[in-house]
């Protein structure tokens, strides 16, 4: 190649043959390999071909950015190549990029730009090292990144940003970086444990905890994201996502410490938290910390664990939870179910609900009131006061933070542990009463849940009040033999609505519906039909919500992707049972963008039957785009096993299983969405919309409105207030509203005009004595009803431009 004709020719071939192809092709890769042996003018003759169609701007965007990569190739070696500032403004995007496909081929732009003498941000290199993790079989981009070592760790996330300012524990978060694997080999701990022994063990816990503290907090800078890609800037950094593994690994190699288990579970929890388009942001790092959090001794671990495994829905994660506590449960040979009574700690209470603590001069009085923890003081001379006095802020703040986490830590196991004795009703378990006693009444904390239920001793209805267990009749209990958890399903109508009355008098607050629980008895619709349930079906959900609550409630569910699949349905097992409870459901819609995700993720789904099948029957499958389930014997053997009879389920196990149904209606139902009385996309859903939104009561609404009847004359707006059929009429100065007692939509005179009012953070109104906790569509409820009693007062102006209309 002599002439600039004939460079121009080549340049011109090189670049079809990188837009057609890629500059990855093996064809591609052996041509620019042969270009690179040419002499060294010859390869500056065709640098500069490459820089005069760049300069031409004839090209597009994408052909531009393959030409700027062509002359860093083809100049590799060279000095003074062309085009340095357009190739530093490349890189300047690249930076703002999460990361690229290697076949592209940037990082010999950031080879050139280092060649040229000139430093890489460490915005690039955050780039390149996250593309560098997912270049498949490529060799060139892993080895390049592998040479980028400052900074140790990628900008962009405040937890990495901060650590690196620890200038002193470089060699810490490099070693943490190393951690690739699932868990620590042998060698890793041994130099685990090695560099704790250099840098002290106190010493890198009060470093690494104030980190653990950041991760998950918004990015420092945001990313751009590309059409169709995940939400990147709510996503972990996979690069510092190692290091994050390396450091759950190496708090387990320290002696068991109360603020590192506490690090470890909000670090489970925060990493399993979703990104659109991707998922849990990393279950990797979660596991890191369910692996170390197993590794810990200790009551608190354990409780931990305990604490996780009600709450964690991520198979993966929830799997290796399971794993860790049926091995803690083998070990003391003791029941899954018995190591999740004894793992709860009492936190330092020392009567139930109730600790006081001696800070300095003052005194801390730590109370549980219904379902959280509440910090009150008393300064030196005893005198009751708001807030922690200055002299505990200034001479014991570590023990005042101390306090306040403890305070953290008690809300959230009263929540998990609320949790686990409302899935007690199917787990049917029993106690000895003195085993109870000491597991569930008396215990610190979990008699504050447990002291507020109904439980049945030796076949007898109690619960607690003036310091006793004790019967409707006000009867005493103080012994007996075999203790359970009272359910209305067994009890007479006028016994429900004795305790319900009881509750009242003696102002109990239930963790949940227990006394005022939705009771669903086999209907004569469902009798004619057998052997399936159609109470729930033809409901419109969204897929996100409903999959969210159905993992909560302990249903297995798969997301529906609108693509050429199959999928069961929403199941959930009982073993305790033999049964299997399953909810058909299907995508709502075709049409991409319109009725799903960009990711193709349904939106939206249609609800059918309910069945009941035996625990080990074969599994039903129907397409993701609908059409019917089938049963698919996972063995290969054509065995069809029939839908048991509905009036052979327990009747316990029906109620449950379809509270839990109406529970996934009445939450996820796009009729209980104020902002859709247009029918959604389209218009299709507003029939449906009209009539869940403002039609008959399901069984939860229901018993709403029975309580509503005794509520509302104890309201400071009694008087302007009524229940009436499906509705709470409240009277106002502009119109009179109708709120259903289902939905919580609004209606207003004249015409039922619809009123579309979208609660806000925080809805729960002052009405006093509540008999139970967790109704949040009874909150929106009252909450409307105190504003719209004082409409003239509203200032929100989308609520007051209907008003006026």
């Amino acid at each position: 190649m002599t002439t600039a004709h004939e460079a121009k020719a080549l340049a011109d071939g090189l670049v079809r043959r990188a837009v057609t192809a890629n500059l990855h092709q093996p064809a591609v890769m052996e041509q620019l390999d042969g270009v690179q042996r040419l002499p060294e003018d010859d390869r500056r003759r065709l640098v500069e071909a490459l820089a005069d169609r760049y300069r031409r701007a004839s090209d597009t965007e994408r052909v531009q950015e393959k030409v700027l990569t062509l002359i860093a190739i083809v100049g590799r070696g060279l000095d003074g190549l062309p085009l340095a500032g357009e190739r530093t403004a490349r890189l300047d995007v690249l930076a703002r990029s999460h990361s690229y496909w290697f076949a592209d081929r940037h990082e010999v732009l950031a080879d050139a730009e280092l060649a040229a003498g000139h430093a890489l941000s460490p915005a690039v290199i955050a780039t390149i090292r996250r593309s560098a993790l997912s270049s498949y079989r490529d060799s060139s981009l892993p080895a390049f990144a592998a040479r980028l070592t400052e900074p140790v760790l990628n900008v962009g996330e405040e937890w990495a940003e901060r650590a690196m300012e620890d200038g002193g524990l470089r060699e810490l978060l490099a070693y943490a970086l190393t951690a690739t694997a699932a868990k620590p080999s042998a060698a890793w701990e041994k130099g685990g444990r090695a560099l704790i022994g250099t840098l002290g063990g106190d010493a890198v816990r009060e470093a690494v905890l104030p980190w653990l503290a950041l991760v998950g907090r918004p990015r420092t800078f945001e990313l751009e994201r590309a059409p169709y890609e995940a939400d990147v800037n709510s996503a972990f950094d996979p690069y510092n996502a190692n290091a994050l593994r390396g450091l759950a690994w190496l708090l387990s190699f320290l002696p068991p410490h109360p603020a590192t288990v506490r690090a470890l579970g909000v670090l489970v929890e925060c990493s399993l938290r979703k990104a659109a388009g991707l998922g849990p942001r990393n279950p990797k790092v979660a596991n890191a910390a369910v692996n170390s959090l197993a590794r810990l001794d200790g009551e608190a671990a354990l409780a931990e664990l305990a604490r996780l495994g009600s709450r964690v829905t991520y198979k993966g994660t929830l799997k290796l939870i399971d794993a860790a506590l049926e091995t803690r449960a083998a070990a003391l040979g003791l029941s899954r179910e018995e190591i999740e009574e004894l793992a709860v700690p009492a936190y330092g209470l020392t009567e139930v609900g109730k600790a006081e603590f001696r800070v300095g001069e003052a005194i801390a009085l730590l109370e549980v009131r219904g379902n959280k923890a509440a910090l009150t003081w008393s300064n030196a001379t005893g005198k009751r006061v708001r807030a922690a006095p200055a002299a505990v802020r200034r001479d014991h703040a570590e023990e005042l933070k101390d306090l306040k986490g403890l305070v953290k830590d008690i809300d959230k196991s009263l929540s998990a542990q609320a949790e686990r004795l409302d899935r007690q009703f199917l787990a049917r378990r029993t106690w000895a009463y003195g085993q109870w006693r000491a597991r569930y009444l008396d215990h610190p904390l979990v008699g504050t849940l447990a002291r507020r239920l109904i439980w049945t001793v030796d076949g007898t209805a109690a619960c607690f009040a003036d310091g006793a267990l004790r019967t409707l009749t006000g009867a005493p209990v103080t012994g007996g033999a075999t203790v359970e958890l009272w359910h209305p399903v067994a009890a007479v109508p006028a016994e429900v609505v004795a305790w319900r009355e009881w509750l009242e008098r003696h102002a109990v607050t239930q963790p949940f519906k227990q006394a005022h629980r939705e009771v669903y008895l086999l209907t004569d619709a469902e009798r004619r039909t057998r052997t399936y349930s159609n109470r729930f079906a033809a409901h419109i959900l969204r897929q996100h919500q409903f999959n969210s609550l159905a993992a909560v409630r302990g249903w297995r569910n798969k997301l529906r992707l609108c693509v050429d699949g199959s999928a069961p349905p929403a199941t959930r097992e009982l073993p305790q049972w033999g049964l299997r409870a399953e909810y058909w459901i299907e995508g709502e819609g075709q049409e991409y963008g319109l009725d799903t995700t960009d990711a193709g993720t349904y939106l939206r789904l249609r609800t059918d039957q309910v069945r009941f099948y035996p625990v080990d029957a074969p599994q039903n499958w129907a397409s993701t785009y609908g059409g019917g389930y089938a049963m698919w014997p996972e063995d290969g053997r054509r065995r069809h096993v029939d839908p048991l009879p509905l009036d052979r389920i327990p009747a316990l196990v029906l109620s449950e299983v379809l509270r839990d149904v109406d529970l996934f209606v009445g939450v996820a139902s796009v009729g209980n969405d104020p902002t859709w009385s247009d029918g959604g996309p389209q218009g299709r859903f507003r029939e449906y919309w009209t009539s869940y939104g403002f039609g008959e009561l399901n069984q939860s609404a229901e018993t709403r409105r029975a309580l509503l009847e005794r509520l509302v004359p104890r309201l400071a707006v009694a008087d302007r207030c009524t229940v009436e059929g499906r509705f709470l009429h409240v009277r106002g100065e502009l119109h009179t509203y109708k709120i259903h007692l289902g939905s919580g939509n609004v209606l207003m005179t004249p015409n039922d005009q619809y009123l579309c009012i979208v609660p806000g953070g925080s809805t729960a109104p002052d009405t006093g004595y509540l008999p139970f906790e967790g109704d949040r569509t009874l909150a929106v409820i009252l909450s409307k009803a105190m504003l719209l009693t004082k409409d003239t007062e509203i200032t929100d102006p989308t609520i007051v431009s209907q008003l006026r209309r």
